[in-house]
This record gives C-alpha cells, sequence and structure tokens, in this order.
C-alpha cells in the first residue's frame, strides 16, 4: 500500500510538470508579437513627427512671399533702379573731374535719407544730387518742411525738361551744376586795421554747393510775384543752366562772382 502511495503521489508531480512548463513556453509566444505591435505604433510616430516639422517649415514660407513687394523693388539689380521710376542715372556722365567726386548719382528711386548724414562734414557728398536739389527748393514759407510737395515739383519741373530737350533730365541738371559752379570768389583778408578782398580758388564742394543754390534761388525768384509755377521756372531755370545763357540767374551768378575775383587778383 505504501508503494501504491508512493507511486500515485509522484504520477500528479509528473502531470503538473508540463503544464508549467508548457505556460512559459506560450508566454513567449505571447510576448513575440507584442514586439511588433509595439514597433508599428513607434515608426507611426516617427513617420509623424518629420510630417510636423515640415508643417511649420512650409507656415513660413508665405510669410516671405508677403514681403515680396517691397523685397522685389529693393532686390532689383542697380543697373534696373530708375529715378522717380523713371529715369536711369547708370548713363549720366560728368565731364568736370573735380565735380564728378561730390556728385552722388547712386541707383535710386525715391532719393531720401531722412537725414542720417546731417551735421557730419563732407558727409553730403554720400548724399543723391537729386535730394540735393530737393532740400534747396524748401526755401520760403510756401515750401519750408513740406518735402512730398517739393519731390512733385522736380518731378514735374523733371518731365517738362524731358519734353522739350528728348534727353535724360539729370544729364540736363548736370550740365547745368557744370556751367553755374564758380572756379575763383573773394575773401577778405586783414592787414592791420584794412580788410583787402583777395581772390582764391574755391574748393569742388563749395563750388557744387554755390551752384545748387543759385539754381534754386533762381527758380524761386522768377517765381516770385509771377503767374508761372514753380515747376516751370525750375525747369526754365535748368535749360538756360545748362546752354550756359546769360539770362539764367544761376550763370549770370557764376560771371559776377568770377568778374569780381579776377579784379581782386
Amino acid at each position: 500500500m505504501a508503494d501504491d502511495e508512493v507511486k500515485e503521489n509522484k504520477e500528479p508531480q509528473k502531470a503538473e510538470d508540463p503544464k508549467p512548463a508548457e505556460a512559459p513556453a506560450e508566454a513567449p509566444a505571447l510576448e513575440k508579437p507584442q514586439e511588433p505591435v509595439q514597433e508599428k505604433p513607434k515608426d507611426t510616430a516617427v513617420a509623424a513627427e518629420p510630417a510636423q516639422e515640415a508643417a511649420p517649415r512650409e507656415e513660413p514660407k508665405p510669410e516671405p512671399g508677403k514681403a515680396l513687394v517691397p523685397k522685389r523693388i529693393l532686390g532689383v539689380p542697380p543697373d534696373k533702379l530708375k529715378l522717380f521710376d523713371r529715369y536711369d542715372l547708370s548713363d549720366i556722365t560728368v565731364t568736370d573731374a573735380g565735380l564728378a567726386r561730390y556728385i552722388n548719382l547712386d541707383p535710386v528711386i525715391v532719393p531720401h535719407t531722412g537725414a542720417r548724414h546731417a551735421n557730419r562734414p563732407f558727409a553730403k557728398s554720400k548724399m543723391n544730387i537729386i535730394e540735393r536739389l530737393v532740400n534747396n527748393m524748401m526755401r520760403t514759407e510756401v515750401y519750408t518742411g513740406k518735402k512730398t510737395k517739393t519731390y512733385r515739383v522736380v518731378m514735374e519741373a523733371f518731365e517738362m525738361i524731358e519734353s522739350k530737350t528728348k534727353k535724360n533730365p539729370v544729364q540736363v541738371f548736370i550740365e547745368a551744376l557744370e556751367n553755374t559752379t564758380p572756379r575763383e570768389e573773394v575773401t577778405r583778408l586783414r592787414y592791420g586795421g584794412v580788410s583787402v578782398p583777395k581772390a582764391v580758388d574755391v574748393s569742388s564742394s563749395r563750388r557744387l554747393d554755390m551752384a545748387i543754390r543759385n539754381i534754386c534761388k533762381g527758380a524761386q525768384t522768377a517765381s516770385f510775384k509771377s503767374t508761372k509755377p514753380i515747376e516751370i521756372c525750375l525747369a526754365n531755370e535748368i535749360m538756360l543752366a545748362a546752354k550756359g545763357d546769360m539770362s539764367s540767374f544761376a550763370v549770370a551768378k557764376k560771371e559776377e562772382t568770377e568778374r569780381v575775383a579776377g579784379s581782386a587778383r
């Protein structure tokens, strides 16, 4: 009987041994399919991340596109920039070598620097020559501080010059400057208590300043107490000065200055 009990006890142990052996064998079988299942969402998440990163990269693209309007103007090659979007400055020639250094003809559409060169010695040579003309035209109570109004006057004057001369009005203006720049002027030297006039050479920068000032003064003087508008007077003054006509205020002023300097030489 004892042997039979021992056999019965051993048999259930043998029967129980395969069950736990089967369970661990099935467990890894269940874990293996779970691994690829977990990897699939990882792949999808990784694939989705670049899609999310690419989306914001595409969003800023329209923003530069919206700003292409000013950038297209500022990014135009310099040889295609035109003054007032009409007059080409690349073909302008300055025959006076002394003035060429101080006449700025950099291509620009609207010559306006916002006084960035103000109160700096010799910095006005960095300013476009047409802007210097506009600034000098802001005289008397009619145009002082009214730069937009003065721009309109210069633009209309250039249109009249172009229609009458069939030439680039900027080139005509440069010729007028060359014909109205005095080369000598008179200064006063003191000897003891007596002041003696003495003829001296004029620097190129001052020559240019005097020419622009006299052209603008001539236009203002011609329009004062006259029915002629200022733009017509400015156009006539520039055209007469370009021809070297003595009826031009600037040319007459230049000849007078050189004549007085010649007598004091």
